[in-house]
């Protein structure tokens, strides 16, 4: 189910607050592999920036369903069973392209199983592409090496990472 920003949670509450006041967001980003150990990367339309499959939690909506509706709105695929292992609540501020800022609270959740045919672009993304960990894009996100190194911790035995 794909929500239209202006009919989210965080669009409707923007609508109400306006751009000024920061606001607190909590919702999910997924860390997808494929059979090769690359990583799964949208290139999002807002940005032009590569990152990992993430978004908003919606009212009614539990962090799992979240990461993947995240996933089924970025890339076409369904992933099926997920892990959570870390979560992330620093506090630094992101202010997006339209002026807005916000302190997000996010669940990294690994994609345990998924299925489907990879779509490239959609309403959310410019590209989707699987790369290898050691050859990401250049214009990455920030978010994206830190999550792959909690990964890399929670493989090795290292417990759920709380940031």
């Amino acid at each position: 189910m794909t929500v239209p920003w202006e009919d989210s949670y965080l669009g409707r509450l923007r609508a109400i607050t306006g751009p000024e006041p920061v606001l607190m967001t909590v919702g999910a980003r997924a860390v997808l592999r494929d059979d090769d150990g690359r990583v799964l990367l949208i290139q999002r339309n807002d940005n032009g920036r590569w990152a990992l499959p993430a978004g908003t939690m919606e009212l009614g909506q539990t962090l799992r369903d979240c990461a993947i509706r995240e996933v089924y709105e970025e890339t076409g695929l369904t992933a099926h069973t997920v892990t959570p292992f870390a979560l992330s609540s620093g506090e630094a501020l992101t202010t997006n392209v339209f002026g807005a800022t916000y302190q997000h609270v996010s669940l990294a959740v690994r994609v345990d199983t998924w299925s489907g045919d990879l779509i490239r672009v959609t309403d959310e993304t410019l590209d989707a592409a699987f790369c290898a960990p050691s050859d990401l894009p250049a214009d990455l996100s920030g978010s994206v090496r830190p999550t792959l190194e909690q990964l890399a911790r929670f493989e090795a035995g290292a417990p759920f990472a709380l940031a």
